[in-house]
């Protein structure tokens, strides 16, 4: 039984949210799913009653009388869960309620998973990149923290790609001119290999951040 109780719950939460999601409002939606859960355990109890007077007659009268008490015990306690289920309507929120709380033990986990991928990503993967990569900026990006590096960006002439600087923010001086034979930056822009001035025609923006 307990494959349909999981089954229910989440059909019932479930229905929630898509009745949230069309904005009916809390009350009604406890009303119909009161109706639903009501109305399912009266169908139960209509097919129990039908088990009065069902037993076998081989197994003596004794046992016929304990069979019919049991269908009345069985068929009285379903009443009371129908009632019960009914008993809820009048806009109680229960369901609402119960609703906020799955959603609210969702979050906290899909916090909990975001903060188990954070430090794996700060602790595991951006030790493995290098400065002024777009493999680091993207890294950072992730993190949230790229927001100190510069925001210029040019198109890699080899690939036609576009790529961002992997400096820091207001690095740039034009009259520390790169020398070019051993590939450092000087205070020009850098991504990786690349190294441009504000000045190159296939910058964006053409003025220093």
């Amino acid at each position: 039984m307990s494959q349909y109780q999981t089954a229910g719950t989440n059909a019932r939460l479930r229905l929630f949210a898509l009745l949230d999601a069309q904005g009916v409002p809390a009350s009604e939606a406890d009303d119909l799913v009161a109706a639903l859960e009501a109305g399912a355990v009266a169908g139960a109890q209509s097919e129990v009653v039908e088990l009065d007077g069902m037993a076998l007659a081989s197994r003596g009268p004794v046992f016929a009388d304990g069979w019919d008490e049991g269908v009345v015990a069985v068929s009285e306690a379903l009443v009371s869960i129908a009632d019960r289920d009914w008993s809820r309507r009048g806009g109680r929120s229960a369901g609402a309620a119960e609703l906020a709380v799955h959603i609210s033990d969702v979050r906290q986990r899909e916090r909990a998973g975001l903060e188990r991928l954070e430090a794996f990503v700060r602790e595991t993967v951006l030790p493995r990149t290098h400065p002024n990569t777009t493999e680091r900026r993207r890294v950072l990006e992730a993190l949230g923290e790229a927001g100190c590096l510069c925001n210029v960006r040019t198109v890699e002439l080899s690939s036609g790609d576009v790529i961002l600087c992997t400096r820091e923010a207001g690095h740039y001086d034009p009259d520390d001119k790169p020398p070019f034979k051993d590939g450092k930056p000087g205070g020009w822009h850098q991504a990786g290999a690349s190294i441009w001035s504000d000045s190159g025609a296939a910058c964006d923006p053409h003025t220093a951040v």
